[in-house]
């Protein structure tokens, strides 16, 4: 059996589809057992808007018929994923490793802000509203779905994109929410370059937790 402290497996998938996506990581955490290693998969989708499970239908979108929309099982309400976004899904046993679902939101949270960190950007968290925040706008959005102690989905953080669609939706549930992204914040970074930061700064969290 892996110890808690047991490196993940890093994986960078490109461009892919939500739903098969979604499906794939549903089908991992269905079959993994004791022995199977974490994963952290770092990815983006074309455009999609999903809502979390419970998500109310009035938050959107609203007047925005060309970009599809799929309900999926993650907690939170609405959000937007689209190229230029980077998506980080980690695939884990939180409790092999001992963390509590709340521990690990904060994880995800702060692996984001030591990540904006690095690029002299300030960001934090606000009470009542999961995500990462920086110049009074969301950066980061995450939602997580945990079954039987084994968690999927994860976190994603706007890098260089169209927010344009943001604006048919109340962004996780709160009308007027301003997002943004770290081209925005003076962060030149890639998407790759920011994908494979993040997924370092998660897993060296996890090692030490």
């Amino acid at each position: 059996m892996l110890v808690a402290s047991a490196p993940c497996i890093v994986k960078r998938l490109g461009r892919v589809e939500y739903q098969p996506t979604a499906a794939a990581m549903r089908a991992f955490t269905a079959r993994r057992d004791a022995g199977t290693a974490d994963e952290l998969w770092i990815l983006e989708h074309p455009p999609v808007y999903t809502l979390g499970v419970g998500a109310d239908p009035a938050h959107g979108p609203r007047g925005e018929d060309r970009i599809p929309v799929v309900r999926c099982e993650r907690g939170g309400e609405i959000t937007f994923h689209g190229p230029g976004q980077v998506v980080l899904y980690a695939l884990l046993d939180l409790a092999r490793r001992g963390i509590r679902v709340r521990e690990f939101v904060a994880m995800l949270e702060q692996a984001v802000i030591d990540l904006l960190g690095e690029y002299g950007v300030a960001a934090g968290r606000r009470p009542g509203a999961p995500g990462v925040y920086a110049a009074d706008a969301k950066v980061a959005a995450l939602g997580l779905r945990v079954s039987r102690g084994r968690c999927y989905h994860g976190v994603a953080l706007n890098v260089d994109m169209d927010l344009a669609p943001f604006a048919a939706i109340d962004p996780c549930g709160f009308p007027g929410l301003r997002v943004t992204q770290t081209r925005e914040l003076g962060i030149e970074a890639s998407v790759e370059e920011l994908g494979a930061r993040l997924g370092a700064r998660l897993a060296g969290l996890l090692e030490h937790a």
